[in-house]
This record gives structure tokens, sequence and C-alpha cells, in this order.
């Protein structure tokens, strides 16, 4: 029996649990997916990791069981689009399309149930896999009402803590802060190789819900040493890391992104370092190094899992 794509994907969430898909859909897999090791909870960033922020829901749930992954960091886009989001809103390029794009996306939202992203969690549960955490771009341009909409939709949603970038200046941080308070959802910031250690410590003293996302490939980059020392220091605050393997910026041209176990990240240190204190901390696989020729993003994906998985283990 032959599936096109949208085919298996709406099998995929009509099915109440991923074990009973008939075994041609997924081959030998017929349990749901698990990559939980050790104690320690290894995710992905979707669709970001699959090369779109607007694949449906429903592919982005597909790869994801495919990989054999039940714990992810998720972009709003699908989570909207499944809810009716017009799809031109997330479609502008220039200034001026931006503008109005995020104009059509805020109207949208002022005019939708945020709860409405309880029928994706309820899909993703089904198949075995958890959405711990949704990413929100632009969120420093979101109006009050529109702040509230998120974190709404992040509960809804199954999330443990909502993600977005953390400004250099810090004025961000500290306009979302009083509405994570306000709603007791984390904030994880995710920083690059410009955020120094300090710009984290100023974000999570504005509010007791602000949290990290700590990316220990852009930390690498950015020259600040080991991670370890300042996970030591702030791991209650650390929603999440992002796991990549970077090079050290010797040269000053922003440290090369390298497949797993090539670069001067700190990867087996790190995972066993939240394996072994039992931190409650996602490890999110987040995918941005060349494809190298005669592979692709699902099979470069599936190393980086069995690299992780070998390093709890072992």
């Amino acid at each position: 029996m032959e599936f096109t794509r949208r085919e298996l994907g709406k099998l995929m969430l009509s099915a109440p649990i991923a074990g009973l898909l008939p075994p041609d859909v997924f081959g030998a897999r017929q349990t749901k997916p698990n990559s939980k090791w050790a104690g320690v909870q290894v995710g992905l960033n979707v669709p970001y990791n699959y090369g779109s922020r607007t694949m449906s829901a429903d592919e982005t749930l597909h790869k994801t069981v495919q990989l054999g992954v039940n714990a992810v960091e998720m972009r709003s886009q699908p989570i909207e689009l499944y809810m009716g989001a017009p799809a031109a809103a997330f479609t502008g390029r220039g200034r001026a399309e931006q503008s109005a794009a995020a104009e059509q996306l805020r109207t949208w939202r002022l005019a939708t149930d945020p709860k409405k992203a309880a029928e994706v969690r309820r899909n993703y549960d089904a198949a075995g896999v958890r959405i711990e955490i949704v990413k929100f771009d632009g969120i420093y341009d979101f109006t009050d009402p529109e702040m509230d909409y998120a974190f709404t939709l992040a509960k809804a949603a199954g999330a443990r803590a909502i993600s977005c970038e953390l400004d250099l200046d810090g004025k961000g941080s500290k306009r979302v802060g009083p509405f994570a308070d306000k709603h007791q959802l984390m904030v994880g910031y995710h920083g690059h190789a410009k955020t120094t250690p300090a710009m984290f410590e100023d974000s999570i003293a504005q509010a007791k819900y602000n949290g990290i996302n700590l990316d220990i490939g852009h930390w690498i980059a950015g020259n600040f040493g080991s991670p370890v020392e300042f996970m030591n220091k702030h791991h209650a605050r650390i929603t999440h890391i992002h796991v990549k393997d970077r090079k050290k910026d010797e040269a000053g041209g922003g440290g090369q992104n390298v497949p797993f176990g090539e670069g001067d990240t700190p990867v087996k240190e790190v995972l066993r370092l939240i394996r072994d204190n039992k931190w409650p901390i996602q490890a999110t696989i987040e995918f941005e190094y060349p494809v190298p020729a005669g592979s692709d993003r699902m099979a470069e994906m599936s190393k980086a899992l069995q690299y992780c998985k070998d390093a709890l283990l072992g």
C-alpha cells in the first residue's frame, strides 16, 4: 500500500496511537517515539530543523516520529496555520510586505481563540510527541493583547515555556517578563555568539519567569569558554539548551557549524552534566551545519540523535 505525503499526515493525526499505524507506513517502528535517554530528554527545534518555518503541523509531526523523537521545541507558525491563520501572514519578504503581514497576523490573532492550539496538542500527544516549548518570532513587537494570546496559546499547546530571541539591549526581555510572571509560564531567551553571560543574567533578574535557552554552540563560538560553570550556576532558570557543534571563533570569522563531534563544543560533557544532575532541561538539537554531499537533513539529524544517545548511555 502506498501513501502520499498528505495522506500520511492525515493518517498520522487521526490515529489514536502511533503504534497502531499500518506497518508499511513507518516500517519496523511499531511503538511510540522515544528520545529520552538516561533521564535526559533530547528534542528537536521544529520545523526549523526541516528547513521551514511554515511546514504544516501534520508533516512536522510525521518527520519527528520518523526520527523517533518524542519532544520538541515548536515554532508558532505550524500551530497557527493549523488553527486557520492566513498563510500570507507569514510570507512577507520586503519591509513593507513584512509590516503588512504582521498587521494581518495581529488582526487574525486577536479574533481567534488561542485555546484552539489544544487540538494540535491532542494530535501530538496521541502520536507520543510532547510540545514542550513554543517559539514566537517578533514577540517584542506584540501588543499587550497579542502577548496574552501568545502565552495562552503556548499553555493550550501543552508547553512548559515560550522561547524567543534575546535582544542585546535587554529592553525586550524587560517587556516580556511581566507577562511571563502574569501567566506563570517560563520564557527561555535564546542567545547567539554576541550574547554575553551578563546579558542572560540581566534578563533573568528582570522577572521571576524569565529564563534561558542556552545555545552551547553559539556559546563556544562566542569564545566564552565551557558552558559548564554557567549551567551549574543557573540551571534552575534554563528552560532548554540548543545542541549543536561549532568551532571556536579563533579568527573572528564566526565559528563554523560542523557535524557533531567535529567541533569544539563540549556536547558530550554538557549532556552528561544534565544527566548526572537529573536536571529537567530538554537538550534540543538545532540543525545548522551544511548538509554534506550525498546526504540530507533527515539522515544528518539521525546521526546527531545517535551521537547524543551514545553520549548519554556511554
